[in-house]
């Protein structure tokens, strides 16, 4: 077993989990409760890096990551070829799966309690805080461990913008591909099977999230 692309696969999740809760839950919201002209084009380019090819998106990071991007030119930052690029790709290809799940979920919210709320004298901060976001947090929670498992197991765009350097930027999908080069097959099983076992215990979770016990339907009801 790798263990050292395993911690860095986590690491990598975990902060790629972060950036899609702030940029994907504020995308959500808006989308949930908001009409505007031009929303069918913000919708499908959220979408994107789902139906292009990991190479493709890959490409459009190198240019976003490169010297003469606008991250390297405005504000300093070489990315590329870290860790740090890896979470960015794994954040763009996770990102959909939130939005949609997320804006699904507060679109389900009754508009009512917000509205009673807002006659109690509660700010638009105050409903989205204690009365939105608790009664959409299966949907959010569910979305969110989603695109965290996709995520962890992101492979193309990493390779583009993170390469594959053991002990630096070799993430586990990344060290599986390697092991099955160098016929190392003992060890691409053990890894396979430990990522399968993490993506099969995500996607429970993510069924519980979805369809809540009996106790909790009738109690969400009340």
């Amino acid at each position: 077993m790798n263990w050292h692309a395993l911690r860095l696969s986590l690491q990598v999740t975990a902060v790629a989990t972060l950036l899609m809760l702030v940029v994907g839950l504020p995308l959500a919201l808006l989308l949930a409760r908001r009409r505007f002209r031009g929303v069918t084009l913000v919708e499908t380019l959220i979408n994107l890096p789902l139906v292009l090819p990991p190479t493709v998106v890959g490409y459009y990071l190198l240019l976003v990551l490169g010297r003469n991007g606008p991250l390297v030119q405005w504000f300093g930052w070489q990315l590329l070829f870290t860790w740090g690029a890896a979470a960015i790709a794994s954040a763009v290809v996770g990102l959909p799966l939130l939005v949609t799940a997320a804006r699904a979920a507060i679109a389900e919210v009754n508009p009512n309690l917000e509205r009673a709320a807002a006659t109690l004298g509660l700010s638009e901060w105050a409903i989205l805080r204690r009365v939105t976001l608790p009664l959409a947090r299966r949907g959010i929670l569910a979305g969110l461990l989603l695109a965290a498992t996709r995520a962890l197991g992101e492979f193309g765009a990493t390779l583009m913008v993170a390469g594959n350097i053991p002990g630096r930027t070799q993430t586990l999908p990344l060290a599986i591909y390697d092991a099955v080069q160098n016929r190392a097959y003992d060890q691409a099983n053990r890894m396979v099977l430990l990522m399968t076992a993490l993506a099969f215990l995500s996607l429970w979770t993510v069924r519980r999230f979805e369809h809540p016990r009996p106790r909790e339907e009738r109690e969400s009801r009340v």
